[in-house]
């Protein structure tokens, strides 16, 4: 069988995240070869992704490899993903989730999110955990802060802010552990949807027996359960990048509980509730959990929000 061409960006993380699909492969006796493209996201760190434009932002480029054949299959973060993917690509895959909350990282020590005695600044490039901090936290002051996390890693040591607030899981695939002052509660600071697991998007003209052995090597069941009912929650909402909705999906028995909602940009409306139902429909329980928020207020915020970004 020829060699899987893997399409992947060339940060320190993404190539983490081609590497361990790599080594997925591998243990199924698939040959590969990563193929590092360029991104339009990678290419401007000085805008906010919001202004950018939310959708395709770190995607495009790969899918016009996968559409031509360059590529066979494109590694992404799956909180990266659009909700509704471009017509001819599909997601085949995704990989067991690490560890869902986000984490404090800092050089410094004594940070204390609930302190408000203390001068804190945080930097993030997140609208959900910027509105979130409005919510819960309004006396932290927050600065945009893009690029990989090395680059954000220097920009808070030279004084740009005193701590990042990031997802565990790349802190930890990038082995800076020892630097998390403090793991956020799931409950206040509930996750993007998919954040911690690594999506497999191809196009849909790929070979049918190559995306048998592509699920078969890649797929973890329990995490794609999961992720099929945050994402059937966010297209429902069309939540891109600059759309500060979350959700989470967790199993309890037999059963399947996703825990979603909206926050308002200036955090003063938040919006969160929960829906339970059988581990074989997924989709319905994203489909009920989006319009249980969008009937306790949540299309008024989403429509003031979107309203908001675009004027």
């Amino acid at each position: 069988m020829r060699k899987i061409k893997i399409g992947t960006r060339g940060s320190k993380l993404a190539l983490w995240q081609a590497y361990h699909v790599e080594d997925l492969l591998k243990k199924s006796g698939l040959e590969s070869e990563i193929v590092i493209i360029d991104t339009k996201g990678d290419q401007i760190l000085d805008v906010s992704i919001s202004k950018i434009g939310s959708k395709g932002v770190f995607t495009q480029e790969l899918e016009d490899q996968l559409l031509d054949g360059r590529i066979d299959i494109a590694v992404h973060s799956a909180k990266d993903m659009q909700s509704n993917l471009p017509e001819g690509f599909e997601i085949i895959a995704f990989t067991e989730r690490e560890k869902e909350n986000d984490v404090l990282l800092s050089h410094k020590k004594g940070i204390n999110l609930k302190d408000a005695s203390q001068p804190l600044v945080l930097g993030t490039s997140s609208t959900r955990r910027v509105a979130t901090l409005k919510h819960f936290y309004p006396h932290v002051k927050t600065v945009e802060v893009r690029g990989n996390l090395q680059t954000r890693i220097r920009k808070m040591e030279e004084g740009l802010c005193d701590a990042l607030l990031l997802a565990f899981a790349g802190v930890h695939r990038m082995g800076y552990d020892d630097q998390i002052v403090e793991e956020l509660s799931l409950e206040e600071f509930t996750p993007a949807v998919g954040q911690g697991s690594v999506a497999i998007e191809v196009a849909t003209i790929l070979d049918s027996e190559i995306k048998k052995q592509l699920i078969q090597a890649c797929n973890h069941q329990e995490t794609s359960l999961k992720l099929r009912a945050e994402r059937a929650y966010l297209r429902v909402l069309e939540g891109g990048c600059s759309i500060p909705v979350f959700a989470l999906a967790q199993t309890e028995q037999d059963q399947l509980v996703l825990k979603g909602g909206i926050v308002s940009l200036d955090g003063s409306e938040r919006i969160k509730l929960e829906v339970k139902g059988s581990l074989e429909n997924p989709e319905v329980i994203g489909q009920e959990l989006a319009e249980k928020v969008f009937a306790a207020g949540g299309k008024r915020v989403l429509d003031q929000i979107k309203s908001t970004l675009n004027s």
